[in-house]
């Protein structure tokens, strides 16, 4: 980043400061007591796209750098296998079911099924996260993507003082090459990325802000579509898969009714995940180099599963299918959290957690009290992060009702212990798996095990009926 730019960057944070009253922010504590938050997001991320979760062709060593110095979770779950619930869950430790917001805000997709109704933004009377830490003296920023509403709802109106690029999109307005047409970002020069540029932001509002407590959001578009990379990085892959063994077999096999990608080789994805980390990395650098990485708290986690179905850049395996589906390629995620002084370096913890977990979890690090009507779904996974092994929660639990453009179909899912079902609205059969044995759901135990099959489904609608989760209907229109 040039000086003109990091001045010209500071200047405005700093004015925000001034108009938003960044002096009611309290001054950072020593290291131990109440910590900093860098919060880091990825859209459509696979579980698999990472060095320390398994991947050759990427690199990632900056995301690594979080791994080795706090916890891995193996079993880490969005919400939702679409992007603008995961969001809202994050936001309010609620499921997106009882929210209302069960689908990203711009999907109407109706085949045999219309989809269940669903809210188009996150509604101002939830108290978010960012909400709940400003009220307590931290000064909050937003950077990057938000896609949780219009203007009304936009991340100034939901608890964030600074807000960069959060608008209604969902995907880079222009693509990743300025100019873009984002009206909370600046226009840009002719060429720069949008992944550097977002960190820019960020790592400006560290500076401005480190005397401070801060929540700092970093909410990456990458690596969302349109699939975009830096033309040497594109080279650099391209050199890198052409090196590879052959890939024995197909590029894509069938699965239900789409196909999905074998083998991880796409050389502008492997481009746009390596500008990810390299920012990820700027950001960790800023924390060190202001002395406040002993002191933050940084979690990264991806907002769905990776896009890995139809004609899709990555691939999920072992995991099956991805975003769009509630198989674990859709939803399984990237889940890391650094907590200096408290995780143990290069710890790994195979209980499952999902996004709804992370707002009781922050109130708790920071010393806050819970908010039992406004977390009511998500957990605390402060025992976890000082090594216990497991939580006291019955299940997890995903509602889907409806279509996605990689071809999930409408859904529901619920998860207990090792076992997962899924139950599936179009003709209302359901699937059973264990997925201790079978991480890949290819063997279905619904014959074998009729009694595990009938208690996790009525569990499953037990869970719809308390948290008012609707339903998709018959389309009176569609003919085969």
């Amino acid at each position: 980043m040039s000086n003109t730019t990091r001045t010209s960057l500071l200047t405005a944070l700093a004015s925000a400061a001034v108009m938003l009253g960044f002096s009611r922010g309290l001054p950072a504590t020593e290291p131990g007591c109440r910590p900093n938050f860098l919060f880091i997001l990825v859209d459509d991320m696979g579980w698999a796209d990472l060095n320390c979760y398994g991947s050759t062709f990427y690199e990632t060593p900056n995301v690594d750098r979080i791994a080795a110095g706090g916890v891995r979770f193996t079993s880490g779950y969005a919400a939702c296998p679409v992007c603008s619930p995961t969001r809202a869950s994050i936001m309010t430790g609620k499921y997106p079911a009882r929210i209302g917001l069960t689908n990203w805000l711009s999907g109407r997709i109706k085949k045999r099924l219309v989809g269940a109704p669903y809210i188009k933004q996150m509604p101002l009377e939830e108290v978010t996260i960012a909400e709940a830490l400003k009220e307590a003296g931290y000064v909050t920023g937003f950077v990057g993507k938000w896609h949780l509403g219009g203007k009304p709802f936009y991340p100034e109106k939901q608890g964030f003082d600074v807000n960069v690029a959060g608008c209604h999109a969902g995907s880079p307005m222009g693509g990743y090459f300025a100019p873009w047409n984002n009206p909370k970002l600046r226009a840009g020069r002719k060429g720069e990325y949008l992944t550097d540029v977002l960190t820019d932001a960020g790592v400006a509002f560290i500076e401005s802000n480190k005397d401070r407590l801060f929540f700092l959001y970093q909410s990456y578009h990458t690596v969302h579509t349109p699939i975009q990379a830096k033309p040497g990085y594109v080279e650099k892959y391209r050199a890198k898969a052409a090196g590879l063994l052959p890939h024995r077999g197909p590029e894509f096999l069938p699965e239900g009714c789409t196909h999905t990608r074998q083998v991880q080789r796409h050389p502008v994805y492997a481009g746009m995940m390596q500008s990810m980390d390299e920012n990820v990395g700027r950001l960790l650098d800023a924390l060190d180099r202001l002395s406040l990485a002993d002191n933050t708290v940084v979690v990264f986690m991806s907002d769905n599963g990776g896009l890995a179905t139809t004609a899709a850049p990555t691939s999920n395996l072992p995991l099956r299918a991805g975003k769009g589906w509630l198989y674990e390629g859709g939803i399984r995620e990237p889940f890391i959290i650094r907590w200096p002084g408290v995780t143990r370096p290069g710890s790994v913890c195979h209980e499952p957690v999902t996004s709804t977990d992370f707002y009781p979890t922050m109130l708790e690090m920071a010393g806050l009290p819970p908010k039992p009507a406004q977390h009511r779904d998500g957990v605390s996974l402060v025992p976890l992060l000082k090594e216990a092994t497991s939580l006291d929660r019955e299940a997890l639990y995903w509602h889907y009702p409806h279509y996605s453009p990689q071809g999930g179909c409408p859904s529901s899912a619920v998860r207990q212990g090792d076992y997962k079902l899924i139950e599936f609205f179009e003709d209302g059969h359901v699937e059973l798996y264990n997925l201790a044995r079978d991480i890949g759901e290819k063997h279905d135990l619904v014959e074998k095990l009729p009694e595990k099959t009938k208690q996790l489904h009525a569990m499953l609608k037990t869970w719809r009926r308390q948290v008012g989760a609707k339903l998709p209907a018959p389309n009176p229109d569609y003919s085969r």
